[in-house]
């Protein structure tokens, strides 16, 4: 459990220190989804834009250190600004450029608990991360939905309870048919709970639900991390998630204590295809605690 912990602290707090000491290597990708909406990779969230003759709406900006090559690929597609940035959630690799961008001039949107996290030291895995300076706060936050009517399109960005963390939402570009999922999803990987910060695995499958629901045959699916992905895609990943979590449920039932769960490998091989910085033994492990906390 300790090597656990370690591991997920080194690849989440030390990434920032990795970034900087990188940066001349990595580059910033742009790819054209739809005639003015436009993802971004570098190293972290994938970036979503849209752009238009009212400026530029981002979604997420990684991490500090990578903000102005990320700057320089929003000038090679527009010349405009962007006046809007909309955190999907609080992590680091999400809305670590948050204070650069409010310096440009964005205005920074997010769900109230974001900000809420942001604002106060946050002991995550026995490690603390310390509060967000002021001017990397979101200014203007939400409790549920809000409407963007923003470069000709209708913009929703909505609230998933206790998924991927407690401020999670999800940006539904309607004119454009993309959905910008944040950490909510993981594409073809096992996804990250993050329980200390108040996701949950029941939360998560009912975000992928909400997802299915918003989108048809022909949405552009944009995870946070990975490529883009379609309705069909996240159909199977909503049953891979309720398998596991009917599977992991039966153990609980049946008596089993967490060391039995964790090392059980028979509940999630069927999905070992899945493995990948969250392992098998992690995916089981995540469950069951958050399956655990729900009885409590």
């Amino acid at each position: 459990m300790k090597k656990i912990k370690y591991f997920l602290i080194v690849v989440i707090f030390g990434a920032a220190m990795n970034i900087s000491a990188q940066k001349n290597d990595i580059k910033i990708i742009s790819t054209k989804l739809t005639d003015n909406y436009y993802m971004l990779k570098g190293r972290g969230g994938n970036i979503g834009l849209l752009i238009g003759n009212d400026g530029v709406l981002m979604i997420d900006d990684q991490f500090a250190p990578l903000t102005p090559k990320i700057l320089e690929a929003i000038k090679k597609i527009t010349p405009k600004p962007v006046s809007y940035l909309l955190n999907t959630h609080w992590h680091g690799d999400h809305t670590g450029g948050n204070q650069n961008m409010s310096k440009e001039g964005a205005t920074i949107v997010s769900h109230e608990n974001v900000r809420k996290r942001m604002s106060k030291d946050q002991v995550v895995r026995g490690r603390t991360k310390k509060a967000s300076p002021k001017d990397a706060l979101p200014v203007l936050t939400f409790t549920e939905d809000m409407m963007f009517h923003y470069n000709d399109d209708a913009i929703l960005f909505t609230h998933l309870h206790d998924a991927h963390t407690d401020g999670d939402a999800i940006v539904y570009f309607t004119k454009n048919n993309v959905i910008h999922t944040g950490d909510t999803y993981f594409q073809g990987r096992f996804p990250y709970i993050d329980l200390d910060s108040g996701g949950s695995i029941d939360g998560y499958i009912a975000g992928i639900g909400k997802i299915i629901m918003l989108a048809d045959e022909n949405t552009k699916i944009m995870p946070g991390h990975g490529n883009v992905a379609n309705r069909e895609e996240l159909i199977a990943y909503k049953k891979m998630l309720e398998d596991l979590k009917t599977k992991v449920q039966a153990e609980i039932d049946n008596g089993k204590s967490f060391e039995e769960v964790k090392n059980n490998k028979e509940l999630t091989k069927e999905y070992a295809s899945f493995s990948g910085w969250i392992t098998e033994e992690r995916i089981r492990t995540t469950i069951y605690k958050s399956l655990k906390e729900v009885k409590k």
